[in-house]
C-alpha cells in the first residue's frame, strides 16, 4: 500500500510494459470476437510528467522522455500502437500526461470489447475511477487485485488478458505472484497473461521461472530488457514480462524491438534484452 508509481511513471520499465501491451492487444484485436481485459493492479491511470513526484525523481527523463527520435521502419511499425495512445492521450490531457495500461488498453478497446481496471490504494482508486470516467468499455474497481484475479475469469468473452503489475513490496512476492498466476492458469487456460517484474537479483528471476517450468504450464515467454546487465542486486537493473499464451507473433516482435529499446534507453552500452521459452515452443 506504501508504493506510488507516479514516482516511476514513464521510466524505461513503463516504456517496456507498455510498448509490448500494445502489441498483445493489436493481436486480439485482429479477431472480431470480443475480448476482456483485466489490470490487476491499475494505479492511477494517468499521470502528470510535470507533477512534483515525476521531477524529483525524473525517471521518466530516461524512458519515455527518450523515445521521441525515430527508430528503423520496421521498430516503428511496431511501436505504433502505443505511440498512437500517448498521442491521443496527450492531445486531451496536455503535451506533459502520460498514459498507464488503464488507459492504453481504453484507447485499444473496440466497441463490444471489455475490461476492469483495479486499484486497492482509496485514494489511487479514486485518481483512477476519475481517469476511466470518461473512458467508454473500462470499469474502475476498488479490490485487492489478486483477488479480482481469481473472482473475474473465465470471462464471458473466453477471449482476453490479464496484466499483473504488482508492487513487489513484501519478500517473496514474485514467487506469490506466480503461484497465483499458475492458479490462475487453472481457471482459464487459454487467457493471456502478463506478469510484469523487476529484475535486479536474477536468482530470484531465475527460481521463478524454474517454478513456472516445473508447474507443467505450457507457452509461457520470458522477456527481459536490461539498463545494466551487471548491475548490483538491490537496484532496479532491467524489467521483465512472463507471458502465459502469447499472441503467436509476439516472440519474433520482442526480438525486435526489444533490442531496440535497450540501444536506446540503456546507459553506456550496459544494456541488452531476452527473449526466451520458458515452457512451450523450444522446451
Amino acid at each position: 500500500m506504501n508504493y506510488r508509481h507516479a514516482f516511476h511513471a514513464g521510466n524505461f520499465a513503463d516504456v517496456m510494459k507498455h510498448t509490448l501491451l500494445t502489441r498483445i492487444l493489436t493481436h486480439l484485436a485482429h479477431k472480431d470476437a470480443p475480448f476482456f481485459v483485466l489490470d490487476t493492479h491499475g494505479g492511477i491511470g494517468l499521470y502528470d510528467l510535470a507533477a512534483d513526484e515525476a521531477t524529483r525523481t525524473g525517471e521518466w527523463l530516461r524512458g519515455v522522455g527518450l523515445m521521441a527520435a525515430p527508430f528503423s521502419d520496421e521498430v516503428e511499425a511496431l511501436l505504433a500502437p502505443w505511440r498512437a495512445a500517448l498521442a491521443q492521450t496527450r492531445r486531451r490531457h496536455g503535451p506533459d500526461a502520460l498514459p498507464g495500461s488503464p488507459l492504453i488498453v481504453g484507447e485499444m478497446l473496440r466497441p463490444g470489447d471489455r475490461a476492469l481496471a483495479i486499484e486497492l490504494h482509496p485514494a489511487d482508486h479514486e485518481l483512477l475511477k476519475e481517469a476511466l470516467q470518461p473512458v467508454p468499455g473500462v470499469r474502475a474497481l476498488h479490490l485487492d487485485g489478486w483477488t479480482a484475479l481469481n473472482a473475474n475469469i473465465p470471462p464471458k468473452e473466453r477471449r482476453g488478458l490479464v496484466l499483473v503489475d504488482p508492487p513487489y513490496e513484501k519478500p517473496g512476492e514474485l514467487l506469490f505472484a506466480v503461484d497465483q498466476l499458475t492458479r490462475a492458469l487453472r481457471k482459464w487456460s487459454t487467457g493471456i497473461m502478463a506478469l510484469w517484474y523487476p529484475v535486479k537479483d536474477r536468482a530470484t528471476v531465475d527460481e521463478a521461472a524454474a517454478r513456472l517450468r516445473a508447474s507443467g504450464l505450457r507457452k509461457l515467454l520470458r522477456l527481459e530488457l536490461y539498463i545494466d546487465r551487471h548491475g548490483p542486486p538491490d537496484r532496479l537493473n532491467g524489467s521483465g514480462l512472463i507471458i502465459a499464451n502469447p499472441p503467436w507473433l509476439l516472440h519474433e516482435e520482442a526480438r525486435i524491438l526489444l533490442p531496440a529499446l535497450a540501444g536506446r534507453l540503456a546507459p553506456d552500452g550496459r544494456g541488452g534484452a531476452s527473449c526466451t521459452w520458458i515452457a512451450g515452443e523450444t522446451d
